[in-house]
């Protein structure tokens, strides 16, 4: 089985210094007093990332299509060359329309790729809970961008049957370049957020190509009602 080590507060701390790439030497850091930006031959290769996500819903609109929810994972520390989205109720590729659930993969502000889940229906249930994992994986076949895990009540189940997936070639070697940072700056509701209660990035997980896990138990929140 592959070594897990969770972090949590510490791992916050290092990422904003160098992304992931000194994550899986922090524990090192902790107990010997490391430097805190280690080389980056001591790196070992992070080859897939996993965000635990979670939005809480307050009074939603079916008839005005709110609330409206993007999040967003990238496996570089910036926006400007490839990242992907993930829209909720409602997608705009190729053209705008209100409901469902859609995963983007763009190329600085070129849309590659995107992904339509069957179900297309509106939030309409006051206090739904809306939770998914965001899954990137460098694979012998390119860059993978996934939506697995989904629970919600307007969508059901979503994710596990590969509709919210996407592979792209791509000359990256590792996903060490990855900052939750950039995910949290670059996520949030885009319309209506006085009709979300939470929007939560509860976890991320590293693994890497010596069978470690990484976890960092951060929970990152990206938006709050304040009533």
């Amino acid at each position: 089985m592959p070594r897990r080590e969770e972090y949590g507060t510490m791992l916050s701390t290092t990422v904003s210094c160098v992304g992931f790439r000194g994550a899986c030497i922090a524990l090192a850091v902790f107990l010997v007093a490391a430097p805190a930006c280690p080389a980056w031959a001591q790196t070992p290769t992070v080859t897939q990332i996993e965000e635990d996500w979670e939005l809480v819903i307050g009074a939603p609109s079916p008839s005005a299509d709110a609330p409206q929810v993007t999040t967003l994972i990238s496996p570089l520390g910036n926006v400007d060359s490839l990242y992907a989205t993930f829209v909720v109720n409602h997608h705009d590729a190729p053209a705008y329309k209100a409901g469902g659930l859609q995963l983007q993969v763009w190329d600085g502000e070129d849309l590659l790729v995107s992904r339509l889940f069957p179900n297309q229906a509106l939030l309409a249930t006051p206090g739904e809970t809306i939770r998914w994992t965001q899954v990137m994986r460098e694979t012998n076949d390119g860059m993978v961008f996934e939506i697995i895990n989904g629970s919600s009540t307007t969508w059901g189940n979503f994710g596990d049957e590969g509709t919210l997936k996407a592979t792209l070639p791509t000359s990256l070697a590792n996903l060490n370049g990855y900052s939750p940072d950039v995910s949290v700056e670059n996520s949030g509701v885009n319309y209506a957020a006085n009709r979300v209660q939470s929007l939560v990035l509860k976890r991320v997980r590293a693994y890497t190509a010596t069978d470690e896990i990484i976890e960092d138990a951060t929970p990152r929140t990206v938006h709050t009602l304040n009533e």
